[in-house]
């Protein structure tokens, strides 16, 4: 089968490049706001790994060879999050940080197993109706004071509840 789609990997292309250099993501840490612009909850997906095991994470991807950063964020924002959620991308493209992701643990707060990964990290504001897709469960929003919570952080494996943190402190919200 020819593959049509410019831009994506086969599997072995994949594993191929993961074991030689850093691969490109980006995440999103969806969020409600109020009319003054104040964060008001935090959605965040539920997923079943590749191992069974259910967790919560955010939303996030690779970029695609030739795909603008701005364009991926969106794709994943769709992706996970439906197509009517109604993401506000920042006009700015700065992101509240870089996590960088190594298959070593404790190098950094982050760790994927599979690769070394370097993601862009935006607060996007959604508006609409989220309704999650592909391997999403489902999507929970939390008020910033429980995201934070220790019962909710331990939820989320691969230093994405430190991710979680720092986006909470980036608007405001310190616990």
């Amino acid at each position: 089968m020819t593959e049509t789609t410019p831009g994506w990997l086969s599997t072995d292309e994949l594993e191929m490049a993961r074991g030689h250099m850093p691969i490109l993501y980006v995440e999103a840490v969806p969020v409600r706001v109020d009319d003054s612009g104040e964060v008001t909850s935090v959605g965040l997906l539920l997923r079943i790994g590749a191992d069974g095991t259910i967790s919560r994470t955010l939303v996030s991807g690779r970029v695609m060879h030739h795909e603008r950063v701005r364009d991926a964020l969106l794709r994943h924002l769709e992706k996970d999050l439906g197509p009517v959620a109604l993401p506000r991308v920042p006009a700015s493209l700065q992101p509240f940080t870089v996590a960088e992701y190594f298959p070593t643990a404790g190098i950094t707060p982050y760790h994927d197993p599979r690769q070394h990964a370097v993601s862009l990290a935006y607060i996007v504001p959604v508006t609409g109706d989220c309704r999650p897709r592909q391997d999403a469960l489902d999507l929970v929003w939390f008020s910033p004071q429980e995201a934070a919570s220790p019962a909710v952080q331990s939820e989320m494996p691969g230093g994405r509840g430190a991710l979680l943190k720092q986006a909470l402190a980036h608007v405001g919200h310190t616990y």
